[in-house]
């Protein structure tokens, strides 16, 4: 399923808080890069004033990123400017104590000086402060451009010294010459920073909402796992995040029917129960209402069915 394509039809999504996050940077090298496996990618929405590259070898789940809600699978490969907030959640299988689920990511991140203020500066270099400009957005690379930096991250990995910095450039020319991407949110997204009790207080509905999105949730439920009143926590959640909790709990729904959709593996009345919604004629409104098509002509677009 290509997580890209449903991000150019989710439109004013998520705009929560963001907890500020410290990339770990040895003192020996200019930007960092990670080789990551573990059972999933973690849960915390977060910003960071680095640019970060994000590939995700395998993984799947939603992905939030600015004010877009999308689904992610492997192989996608991913571009954020600097303090683009996000997170990755894995579907809920990877959270099972007994799971043998695993993601593996390659992730890179620097700052837009880390090789120095005076390269951006170079006539040559002209491409490099364009891109960084588009990454404000964040931005999903395709098809050569997607190929070619599959081989150059893995050869970052294990690059050392002068050949670190080649590749670095080597990645930013490669995604600074491509017009094969996909944009993410729908404008350069401007939010508010947060305490770490926010952070922690929207984390626990949001990650609550994805692991039960597939049954009725309702106002004293969620605001409870808040530790506040219904009257409090619509307030709350509506500051915070620009929009209702079942503005937000629908979006979640729909994202999960469109990977459905895409899958081809159930009909759309099955999904319509399975992604939580209690009638046919609900998800039909309420998916048109979010990505503009009826879930036929979704289906039809993407599998390129007549």
């Amino acid at each position: 399923m290509q997580g890209g394509k449903i991000s150019r039809l989710l439109n004013n999504l998520t705009d929560m808080k963001a907890l500020f996050h410290k990339v770990p940077l040895r003192l020996e090298n200019s930007f960092s890069i990670r080789h990551d496996k573990a059972p999933n990618f973690g849960t915390i929405w977060h910003y960071h004033p680095e640019l970060e590259i994000q590939y995700v070898i395998k993984g799947e789940g939603v992905r939030f990123i600015g004010d877009n809600i999308s689904n992610f699978s492997s192989g996608e490969l991913i571009l954020l400017g600097e303090n683009l907030p996000h997170t990755w959640r894995c579907n809920e299988a990877y959270f099972h104590p007994n799971s043998e689920l695993e993601v593996e990511a390659i992730v890179i991140h620097f700052l837009p000086v880390c090789l120095g203020k005076d390269l951006l500066n170079l006539p040559e270099a002209y491409l490099i402060p364009k891109l960084f400009e588009k990454a404000k957005k964040g931005m999903v690379i395709h098809g050569k451009a997607r190929e070619k930096m599959d081989k150059l991250l893995f050869s970052a990995i294990k690059a050392t010294n002068l050949d670190r910095i080649i590749i670095l450039l080597s990645i930013l020319k490669t995604l600074a010459e491509t017009d094969e991407y996909t944009t993410i949110a729908t404008s350069q997204h401007s939010f508010n920073q947060s305490t770490e009790t926010d952070t922690i207080r929207l984390n626990k509905v949001y990650n609550y909402t994805l692991s039960n999105y597939k049954k009725e949730i309702s106002l004293n439920e969620i605001s409870s796992i808040s530790n506040l009143s219904v009257t409090s926590f619509c307030r709350y959640f509506k500051l915070m995040t620009k929009k209702t909790y079942y503005d937000f709990l629908i979006e979640i729904r729909v994202s999960h029917a469109c990977r459905a959709l895409i899958e081809d593996k159930l009909p759309t009345e099955v999904i319509c129960f399975e992604c939580g919604f209690n009638n046919v004629s609900n998800f039909y409104r309420h998916f048109k209402k979010v990505t503009g098509m009826t879930p036929l002509d979704y289906k039809r677009t993407y599998l390129n069915k007549p």
